[in-house]
Order: structure tokens, then sequence, then C-alpha cells
């Protein structure tokens, strides 16, 4: 298994020469065998264990043996203590603590990967278990061997390869009695499901790891068609992204194309995804990271840090010259006034009451456009102009010190502060958005 090990290194994961790695290590065979292959190969390797205490002694005993198998191989050894109380499965909990761990290990000391002992027969039980739950194609294609800073080399090699090779190498390491136990899915199916799979097929890793490179090479064709997709329906402006509703209602499986453009922003419930297309304006769909908005034709994406506290104020008193928070604005007196557009006003300076306050817009909110009769409503005049929810949340009002409009900065000035060519005015410009 050596020579094989080297072999598909130096084939399929040549950049891990001479770099620092650091093996996740367990202290049961796979991890073991994976730190000893590396070293005889004299690889910089370092070990991470973490103990989740979830078998009491026996978990202790697992950090001592890895303790003293660093020490035996004179490889740094990092551990870490943690009890785990997750809402759902101590599983994903675990996983998600002990990825977030390795993450902090890299940025700390440096390391340029993490390797994880997954090998061929974990990866025919998760294809197994994603098809007991239903899954899409991803489920389907595999633990990727390359994630990232997260590499897994043992992943062509069988369980049965890496037991022959651990006892003819005289290798210890130790048994997790709860692998025996059937009460787990993931157990069931490796002692009751894949035997039987394996005698009607002898060669099942075989044609599995086939199989799953069928399914990656399906799964880039796909790839290739929702670039495609994303490129007809999609426009962005300002880190927003806006999807056509029209052009997504004339793809042939619309809540598929939603599926892959959408599952990387975190958004799990599809049918209510796909139920968007045809929600009144307004309704929205919230994910741990984004915001999914139906807003009249257009389907828009944002970031949720995108959000800003409505009752956020900001004063400005007489005499600045310029503010950059929470918008770049230049104030500057003169005596004439030049071509006026949506960026820049000029109003008469005994019009302004300080201090002048810039806020954002409230319901009941009304100003009187310049060159219209009478006033309006900014919440009409946001329909009116088309603007989305985040559009309009991403305006800001610059008032004088009675909370008068004086500008929707950025859109339209108010026609009572405009100036006068007889006396002096302020020119205010906004000169760059945060």
């Amino acid at each position: 298994m050596q020579n094989k090990f080297k072999n598909h290194i130096v084939k399929n994961l040549p950049f891990l020469k001479d770099k620092k790695l650091l093996v996740a290590i367990s202290g049961g065979i796979d991890s073991v065998v994976l730190v000893q292959l590396l070293t005889t190969l004299n690889f910089t390797v370092s070990l991470a264990h973490c103990n989740f205490q979830l078998r009491g002694l026996e978990s202790d005993l697992d950090e001592e043996f890895v303790i003293n198998l660093g020490e035996k191989l004179n490889l740094q050894t990092f551990t870490t203590n943690v009890l785990i109380n997750p809402n759902g499965s101590i599983q994903l909990a675990a996983r998600k603590f002990r990825y977030e761990w390795f993450q902090e290990l890299i940025e700390t000391h440096n390391f340029d990967f993490v390797l994880t002992a997954h090998h061929a027969d974990d990866n025919l039980e998760t294809f197994l278990i994603n098809l007991t739950r239903g899954s899409g194609l991803d489920g389907f294609t595999g633990i990727p061997e390359i994630n990232g800073t997260i590499i897994r080399p043992l992943l062509p090699f069988s369980r049965k390869e890496i037991k022959a090779y651990a006892t003819s190498n005289n290798i210890s390491w130790r048994e997790d009695q709860s692998n025996t136990s059937t009460k787990y899915v993931r157990n069931k199916i490796r002692h009751q499901i894949a035997p039987v799979l394996k005698e009607i097929n002898p060669n099942l890793l075989t044609s599995f790891a086939k199989t799953i490179d069928n399914l990656k090479e399906s799964k880039e064709i796909i790839n290739d068609r929702v670039k495609d997709v994303v490129k007809e329906i999609t426009t962005e402006k300002d880190g927003i992204l806006k999807f056509e509703i029209s052009k997504i209602q004339q793809l042939k499986n619309p809540k598929a194309y939603l599926y892959e453009i959408l599952k990387k922003y975190q958004f799990t419930e599809w049918n209510d995804v796909y139920d968007l297309l045809s929600a009144q304006s307004g309704k929205q769909i919230l994910s741990e990271s984004h915001i999914l908005l139906k807003d009249r034709n257009f389907l828009i994406l944002s970031d949720r840090d995108f959000e800003i506290a409505q009752e956020t104020s900001y004063f400005i008193h007489e005499n600045t010259k310029e503010i950059k928070s929470p918008i770049h604005l230049t104030f500057e007196e003169v005596t004439q006034e030049n071509k006026q557009h949506k960026n820049t006003i000029y109003v008469a300076a005994e019009k302004l009451q300080f201090p002048l306050i810039i806020r954002k817009w409230e319901n009941g909110d009304y100003f009187y456009p310049l060159g219209m009769q009478g006033k309006k409503k900014l919440s009409k005049y946001f329909k009116d102009e088309k603007l989305s929810l985040f559009q309009k949340k991403d305006i800001w009002l610059l008032c004088n010190s009675k909370n008068e409009i004086i500008w929707i900065i950025g859109k339209r000035q108010d026609q009572r502060f405009t100036s006068k060519t007889t006396s002096k005015n302020i020119k205010i410009t906004l000169t760059k958005q945060n």
C-alpha cells in the first residue's frame, strides 16, 4: 500500500510536497495509518485531536494514545477538550466544531492543509446514506478529495487495504466500540448493507468509483449550463443580484435551476424559494446569510448584513466642510449655481437650519419634489421610481434641524430648499457612497 499511496500523492496531490500539514487524528486505524504513511514518506506533519468526552474514560484514553504517538514520532500535537450540547445531531455539531478548530490552527500556526483519513468505504457509506435520505446530485458525487484546505489522500483506498497495511507493519490503534453499534445509520450500512452489496459484486468499490467519476462529469456539464443561465437571467449592482422572473419561468425546470443557483447562499426551503416566483411583491425568504426578495419582476438577493438600523441618525454642524460617514458629502459656499445633477444640489444658505441630520426614511415621510407641484410621500415616490426594498433601505435623507427633508441623497432635492441667485448658496455634493 505504501508504494500505491506514494504514487497517488505524486500523480494526484503533488502540491502537498514540502507543505506544512496538519493531520486530523482520532486514534483509530484510518488516521493512524495515514500518519504512518506520511511520516514514512518524510512529509512535515503535525497532529490534531478533538476529545468530545462522549465515551468517558475511553475518550480520554484516545487522547492519551494520540499524545503518546506524537511523542514517539516526534510530531507536534494539538488537542482540545469540549463538551457538545447541540440542538440537533451530536455528530453534526462535533463535525462543525472540529473543522472550525482546524481552521483556527491553520491561521494560528500557518499550516497549508488539513488532511483527514476518509477512505473508499466511507465514500460508499456516505453515498448510501444520502440515497436513503433523498438527495440531489451533490449528494451522489462523493466526498471531495480536495475541498479548499481540506485534503483526503486515502479516498482511493479501501478499509481492507488500510487494515492489511496496519497489521503487516505492526501498527497499533484505538478501537471505538461505538463503531460496532448498529443504532447509528452509518454503522447499520457499514455492517449490514455494504457487506451484502460486496457479496453481490466483489469489485463494488471499483465499480462505485467509476460511478462517482461519471456523476462528477455529469455535474460539470450541469455547472456549465447553470453558468450560462445565470448570465442570461442575472444583473448585478453594488453586491445585489437581480434574477429576472420571466426568464426563470421560461426554463424547463425552474425549481432545479433555482436550487443550483442559490444553494451556495444557504437556502434550504426550496418549495418556498420556488413559490416566491408567483408570490406578491415584497415577500422574502431568509437563509442564515442572505435575503431573497420578490420585487415585482425580479428576485433580488442580498447579504443579510445589508440591513442598516433605521433609527441611526448623524448630525452635521454649521461650517462643516466634509463628512465621510455614513456617506461622503462635501459642503462648499458658492455665489453661482452651476448645472445641477442627482449627486449635487444647491441650497440657499439662509434656508439651512443646523444641525443638519442624515437619517433613513420612515413611514409618513414626505417632501416637495423639485420640479413638481405639492408634496409627495416618500413611499409613493419610491414606488414611482420602481425602487426595490433593498434600494429603499440603502437611501439616506438629508434633513434640517426640524427634520424636514432637504434632499433624498443621490435622487431628488426638495424644492423648498433650492438656491437663490441673489443670496449665498451651499453646494452639497455626494462624492462617494460607502
